[in-house]
């Protein structure tokens, strides 16, 4: 598995065009690999995600994928011609050594959602039933990824207050809508930043290759570590 990033010069038209589409985005990303690549497979699959900086000045194009990408077009369109750097990095490193017990800072930006069983509703509305709806409130979405730490291997860790709950920021709170198939896909998107416990290896290995939850071909789903300060 590699990790990659490239800057995203956000002063180009077709870069902003980029960042407002994630079909567009996930093409491009798709076009980083020749077509006998690997894309999808037990050793991981192709994972991106857009992080901003709080400031506005920078945005970064985060990729991991089993095999190492080519970001030329990417940054012709949307980068700086004049100088055409990303970075590629061997990941196999940092995965391979993950351990029972081990701390972590990481960013997660994902698609908080769930399958309607029962119209809750005020109003009832029997069509919302059986279809994936986003969850749209903070809590929802913390919730959510609570539930889904421990089939992935790890434990939120808890504020230094007892009682309070994770020490996670819900950020980057959106619902994005673009044009995919001739209709409109609609995603409720979220970036959850907080510290994070192993508490099973190998499932928290295959979540850092294979990602969690939906939307992973739209930006979703990349989960990213780094050592807590």
């Amino acid at each position: 598995m590699y990790i990659s990033r490239m800057p995203l010069n956000t002063a180009r038209y077709a870069a902003k065009q980029l960042i407002a589409s994630p079909y567009r985005l996930h093409a491009a990303v798709e076009k980083s690999f020749p077509p006998s690549a690997v894309r999808s497979g037990d050793e991981g699959r192709i994972l991106w995600r857009l992080d901003f900086s709080r400031d506005g000045d920078s945005t970064w194009l985060y990729v991991v994928s089993p095999e190492r990408p080519d970001f030329t077009h990417i940054v012709e369109q949307a980068g700086w011609p004049t100088r055409a750097e990303w970075e590629v990095k061997d990941y196999e490193p940092l995965i391979s050594h993950i351990a029972k017990g081990q701390e972590w800072a990481f960013r997660l930006r994902a698609n908080p959602a769930r399958q309607v069983h029962m119209d809750k509703g005020r109003r009832s509305d029997h069509a919302v039933v059986g279809k994936v709806m986003g969850h749209v409130t903070a809590d929802y979405q913390l919730s959510w990824l609570e539930k889904r730490s421990e089939r992935n291997g790890f434990a939120l860790l808890g504020s230094s207050e007892e009682n309070h709950g994770p020490s996670c920021l819900v950020s980057e709170r959106r619902k994005e809508q673009f044009a995919h198939g001739g209709g409109k896909v609609t995603l409720v998107t979220a970036q959850f930043d907080g510290q994070l416990r192993v508490t099973d290896a190998q499932a928290f290995q295959r979540c850092l290759r294979q990602g969690i939850g939906r939307a992973k071909s739209f930006g979703c789903g990349l989960l990213t570590v780094a050592p807590i300060r």
